[in-house]
């Protein structure tokens, strides 16, 4: 039926309808506009959102990472500090074990006994001992106390070790003390 009225119209009513059709048709696409800019910043939101949450896990990550080594460090600075206050039993055993000399051979197991458990228990808390005569001198891990001047040694040679020096992974717990040989 509205075909009909469209064909029944005449010239001039058409010209009366065209402007009510424009509008319809400006609303129509001021709709779509409308539509469009809401659909852009919907997705400008999205993404700011994306990027928040991309934002947070990573910062979340970082700090789970962040913990977990100061943790550790707080662990190794704990054995240190616990392994620093027993480092004079180990020298007072390591002594005893060179001076043992006539010693009866019972108390020289008995000394090689606790100076064994002593390494082991170092060993388990992963520290270790270093410097021995004729390693090279590092002023990073020794004290030098002493110098000669020796042709037995080369240049910058350890030549004596008055004091064993003891670290746990890079963390130095004491600095070796010895005497160094043909150093300037």
């Amino acid at each position: 039926m509205s075909e009909e009225i469209k064909e029944a119209q005449t010239p001039e009513e058409e010209a009366v309808n065209e402007p009510e059709n424009e509008k319809k048709a400006e609303k129509k696409k001021t709709k779509k506009d409308k539509t469009s800019e809401k659909l852009k910043e919907t997705e400008k939101l999205l993404e700011d959102e994306k990027d928040r949450r991309m934002r947070l896990a990573a910062e979340y990550d970082n700090y789970r990472k962040r913990t977990a080594s100061e943790k550790l460090g707080i662990y190794d600075d704990a054995t240190a500090k616990a392994v620093e206050e027993l480092l004079p039993v180990a020298d007072s055993v390591a002594m005893a074990m060179q001076n043992l000399g006539d010693a009866p051979d019972e108390f020289k197991k008995g000394i090689e006994l606790i100076g064994n458990q002593l390494k082991a228990s170092f060993d388990k808390l992963k520290v270790e001992a270093f410097c021995e005569v004729g390693d090279d001198f590092d002023p990073q891990l020794h004290n030098a106390i002493g110098k000669i001047e020796s042709e037995e040694f080369g240049e910058n040679k350890i030549s004596a070790v008055y004091q064993k020096g003891y670290k746990l992974g890079d963390k130095i717990i004491r600095h070796a003390m010895v005497q160094v040989a043909n150093c300037d």
